[in-house]
């Protein structure tokens, strides 16, 4: 298995890295500055072999370019991709929310390029090489807060409606893709203890890890372009 992960430098996105390199996958991590992401450095001391580093910005056209050509220079193809980088915009100092009246749009145009943007334009570049792969997948990290059926509060504005154009971009993807035998899914990765989802939060990056990469083994033609949560449950949209 090659699985290729953006913002693979914490959080989930950590937690995907060290269990596909434990089951004796190759993997491309990507982050921004991997060169000061202590704990990815650690796991390319264990697994040199298996893990390459990437420097990646997906909101920058020529960093996702020299990025996909670092995979081409390693492997002829993909199986999996997961579109774990995110960001989470405090609106003031010590507020974690993003509320009316404290809104602005340098949050939001920030929120949507990294969110929703970058995701699809780092999985239209790397097309060529999953389908070069077996069986390519392309998983996205959504959220509940993205679902529209789900909707109940006014903050988080951002956050909420990047993803909700996330899956629109991802279920755009889907249908195109299919054809290729490729597959899109969406993925709710539950509330997590990260530091984006906060200490309160009910489950471990881990546990959200284990199931995703179940997920992405067990998908087949027919879930091409659906939202499901980390366990496999259908979200509504």
């Amino acid at each position: 298995m090659r699985a290729f992960i953006t913002g693979a430098n914490r959080g989930l996105g950590l937690e995907l890295t060290r269990q596909y390199l434990e089951r004796g996958d190759q993997v491309f991590a990507a982050s921004r500055q991997p060169a000061q992401a202590a704990e990815l450095q650690s796991l390319k001391q264990q697994y040199a072999d298996r893990l390459v580093l990437l420097p990646l910005d997906v909101t920058d056209a020529a960093s996702v370019s020299a990025a996909v050509q670092a995979v081409q220079a390693n492997t002829d193809g993909l199986d999996v991709l997961i579109n774990n980088a995110g960001v989470y915009p405090h609106a003031g100092s010590g507020d974690a929310h993003q509320r009316l009246g404290q809104l602005t749009h340098d949050d939001a145009m920030e929120t949507m390029q990294v969110n929703a943007i970058g995701p699809l334009l780092v999985s239209q570049a790397l097309l060529p090489l999953l389908r070069a792969g077996r069986k390519g997948r392309i998983l996205s990290i959504s959220s509940g807060q993205g679902s529209l059926t789900w909707k109940a509060t006014g903050d988080p504005y951002h956050y909420s409606a990047s993803k909700a154009a996330l899956n629109m971009y991802m279920r755009s993807l889907a249908a195109e893709i299919g054809k290729y035998g490729l597959i899109s899914v969406i993925v709710d990765p539950g509330w997590m203890r990260t530091d984006m989802g906060g200490d309160h939060a009910t489950q471990e990056p881990a546990d959200s890890a284990r199931g995703i990469i179940r997920l992405a083994e067990q998908l087949h033609a027919e879930e091409n372009g659906s939202f499901v949560t980390w366990q496999g449950k259908p979200v509504p949209w």
